[in-house]
């Protein structure tokens, strides 16, 4: 006779959760399903060590539950936790329970999916990748390699484990296994490693610590199984560090590239605003910066703006249009679009786009621009134009602009309609107090500016202090003459300069700036 296994029935009546592994730190090591599972979610609980950034991909109704656990406070906030998954599940909702790393590797998934099944909640796991082996990639140590380490151990270096009834077998794990990591043992590190030695593990075995693995704070402090304690009691060295014992921690020497990144550590704001600042957001991260969004300005369409609908209605009249920005492209479509037109509309008009950002967004629309000048200057795009005497321009653009540009081409004897299609507005200044201290205290490396009005409202900001005492030990980034001139202006130095109108420019000029 077939021998039957029970299994537990979860109801069906019953939202579903989710334990997902958020992974080590780079909110870019997450899994696609777990980035699907946040755009679902209706709630998400999130832990201490979890990149804040990923609650981005939540949708906007997403309840985001803080379940941080302090020390001392385990238990308590556990069972907490447990109670509000199984609570919004019972509510039929989608919940997400995001946890560093992977659930089931030192992250206690293994008990809140028991305590899920006992309660009949549907749920799923969602690996991630685990610091236990991301620090060691991003510090340059593979946990194998030929020649080296044939075998690795993930341990958990936590006071419990160190107790005469721990279950960790340190005698014989001590010289079982080529390469040893050490999750949570900062805090008993030289207990850890005397435990070691003295059960076999030569004193001199390469050991090195990683703190905040593969996030722009990454530490590494290096040494050998005796002296590593040592090292790390007189840097102060603290957690959260994994410890990775063994020959393959040579390597680092050679393989180590995270930290070698040119702009790596080096914290940079971005002054954009938020709609605006992720690409340059990327592209300073992908050289290892650590990047401070602090926007000054928030794009704000003027939606109530007759003058605009009378200027679409009679488009085919004028014989150019000019797009200053990525900005006057897309506010501009948005009321053609609402004024049931499309791409067509301009079939009559020739375009002319400043800059390979306002060319790019014409394409997402099909147009093709007709003419691209070699500068933005408004002076340079006036001089370029050709043949534009008698011509009527219309020029959508900011509802603050210098007039360079009209004023230039009125004098070459152009008919030129400026409209204002967007403002640009302060943005909320919350995080102002902390940013003004870690400018006055020097953390800052560098700040950038992408326009003029993003210098005056950055300094608008901080009236309290003077332009020169506030950006006294930072550098200073800049993209375009007219902002360089508005930094002069308030007595600033311009360190960097984009000779291109981009974002990508602009980085490639920090990043030769540094090295």
């Amino acid at each position: 006779m077939r021998a039957h296994k029970t299994r537990t029935v979860m109801s069906t009546k019953y939202g579903k959760v989710y334990l997902v592994g958020a992974g080590p730190g780079d909110r870019k090591l997450i899994t696609l399903k777990g980035i699907e599972c946040l755009q679902r979610a209706d709630v998400v609980i999130y832990d201490l060590l979890v990149n804040v950034k990923l609650l981005e991909h939540c949708p906007p109704h997403t309840e985001k539950i803080y379940g941080g656990k302090m020390v001392g406070e385990q238990h308590t906030r556990q069972t907490q936790i447990d109670d509000l998954m199984i609570r919004h599940a019972q509510a039929g909702k989608t919940v997400v329970r995001l946890k560093g790393g992977d659930p089931f590797i030192f992250g206690r998934g293994g008990e809140e999916a028991l305590t899920l099944v006992a309660a009949g909640i549907n749920f799923e796991i969602v690996p991630g990748i685990t610091s236990a082996i991301a620090a060691p990639a991003y510090a340059g140590i593979p946990l194998t390699q030929r020649g080296y380490a044939s075998s690795v151990a993930f341990v958990t270096g936590h006071s419990a484990a160190l107790s005469g009834d721990s279950t960790i077998r340190w005698k014989a794990l001590a010289t079982a296994v080529d390469t040893l990591v050490i999750l949570m043992g900062v805090g008993h590190l030289r207990e850890v490693t005397q435990r070691l030695i003295e059960h076999g593990r030569k004193p001199e075995t390469p050991t090195v610590l990683v703190r905040w693995g593969t996030t722009p704070q990454q530490e590494t402090l290096e040494g050998t199984l005796a002296d590593i304690a040592q090292k790390a009691e007189a840097v102060g060295f603290r957690s959260p560090a994994a410890i990775v014992v063994g020959e393959v921690s040579a390597l680092r020497e050679r393989l180590r590239w995270f930290d070698q990144k040119p702009l790596f550590g080096r914290q940079i704001i971005v002054t954009r605003a938020l709609a605006q600042a992720s690409d340059f957001a990327e592209c300073l991260e992908s050289y290892g910066a650590e990047v401070i969004q602090f926007p000054t300005i928030e794009i704000q369409p003027i939606h109530d703006n007759p003058t605009l609908d009378e200027a679409i209605a009679r488009l085919h009249t004028y014989n150019w249009v000019i797009f200053t920005s990525l900005n006057a492209v897309e506010c501009f479509y948005g009321h053609l679009r609402k004024n049931g037109k499309d791409a067509r509309w301009f079939a009559q008009t020739r375009i002319c786009a400043v800059g390979p950002k306002t060319v790019s967004a014409l394409a997402r629309i099909g147009i093709c621009a007709d003419f691209v000048p070699s500068q933005s200057r408004g002076k340079v795009i006036a001089a370029e134009l050709a043949h534009v005497d008698g011509r009527r321009i219309l020029l959508p653009r900011a509802k603050i602009a210098p007039d360079d540009l009209p004023n230039g081409l009125r004098a070459k004897g152009a008919i030129v309609d400026t409209i204002p299609i967007y403002d640009t507005i302060k943005a909320s200044a919350e995080a102002r107090s902390a940013i003004e201290v870690d400018l006055l205290d020097g953390r800052i490396d560098m700040v950038t500016f992408t326009s003029s009005s993003t210098v005056t409202n950055f300094l608008e900001m901080f009236e309290g202090q003077s332009p020169a005492a506030l950006l006294d030990k930072a550098h200073i980034a800049v993209i375009g003459p007219s902002t360089a001139a508005t930094v002069e202006q308030n007595g600033l130095t311009v360190d960097v300069s984009a000779k291109k109108t981009s974002v990508e420019a602009l980085t490639e000029a920090i990043v030769r700036f540094y090295a």
